[in-house]
């Protein structure tokens, strides 16, 4: 074939087909009354979903899962074990979450009054797009005031934190360990590899890609490959990089020369 990992994701599920729980809501589970279960939903041991929840046809909800009040979660939402939804998150359909994770976290805000941190109430919601999937123990907090926005279609690996009224474009990948400071806006078709870390109140444009480890403290544009710390486009950073490797050598020739005409 002309691309092996687009076919592999179409014979693989073929091949080890997923075993899916069977309908139904298992008796350990706890449902506030006036929660709306759409048909063919499974709800696993422990589970609890709150009060005013709307749950959509066909979702699956795992083990010791918390869904808090008044969330809602699309036709085909699969939520895996000890998962907790915060009040208030809504999540689009066929997104899959998995463990550990927690969504709609109160966001880091503080105020310094002179003598103490006073905390800055966090009343914003936290919105998951359809067809996003995200890993285990990913932190996504709820916005202070607005949303928190993930796009459609995004990706997000294991043990990532996205800040406050971040929002993230469609089609994003963000990859293990990465974090993303507050207000910051990603563009659609981004890639974030592993532990970049990005401040807070920054845009990063459309197609975007910054490599591992690189540190973003400024606007990026679209389309170009970022590297380093802080990040910049990818060949300055390797002729950066390239110039401290030599340096080394430019102390020694420097000290050599020092001594030829000092002495």
């Amino acid at each position: 074939v002309k691309n092996a990992q687009r076919a592999m994701a179409q014979i693989l599920p073929r091949l080890y087909p997923e075993e899916k729980p069977k309908p139904g809501i298992h008796p350990t589970a706890l449902i506030a009354p006036d929660a709306t279960i759409g048909a063919d939903v499974s709800v696993g041991a422990y589970a609890h979903v709150g009060s005013g929840a709307h749950i959509g046809e066909r979702v699956r909800i795992g083990a010791f899962t918390d869904v808090g009040a008044n969330c809602t979660l699309a036709e085909d939402v699969v939520i895996h074990s000890h998962v907790t939804l915060y009040p208030g998150v809504r999540i689009g359909a066929r997104s899959i979450v998995h463990s550990g994770a927690r969504l709609g976290v109160e966001g880091f805000g503080y105020a310094w009054d002179g003598t103490a941190h006073r905390k800055v109430p966090q009343v914003g919601g936290c919105v998951i797009g359809a067809d996003v999937e995200i890993g285990a123990n990913v932190t996504i907090d709820r916005g202070s005031i607005g949303d928190t926005e993930i796009g459609d279609d995004v990706k997000i690996d294991n043990l990532v934190h996205i800040g406050h009224n971040v929002r993230v474009g469609p089609h994003t990948i963000i990859i293990a360990q990465v974090g993303i400071s507050g207000s910051t806006r990603i563009g659609a078709g981004v890639t974030l590899a592993g532990q970049v870390g990005v401040a807070g109140h920054l845009t990063i444009g459309d197609r975007a890609t910054v490599a591992a480890q690189g540190g973003v403290f400024g606007d990026l544009e679209g389309g170009i490959t970022y590297s380093g710390y802080p990040a910049r486009p990818h060949r300055e950073a390797l002729r950066a990089q390239a110039a401290l490797f030599r340096l080394p050598r430019l102390m020694d020739r420097i000290r050599a020369l020092e001594r030829a005409i000092f002495g």
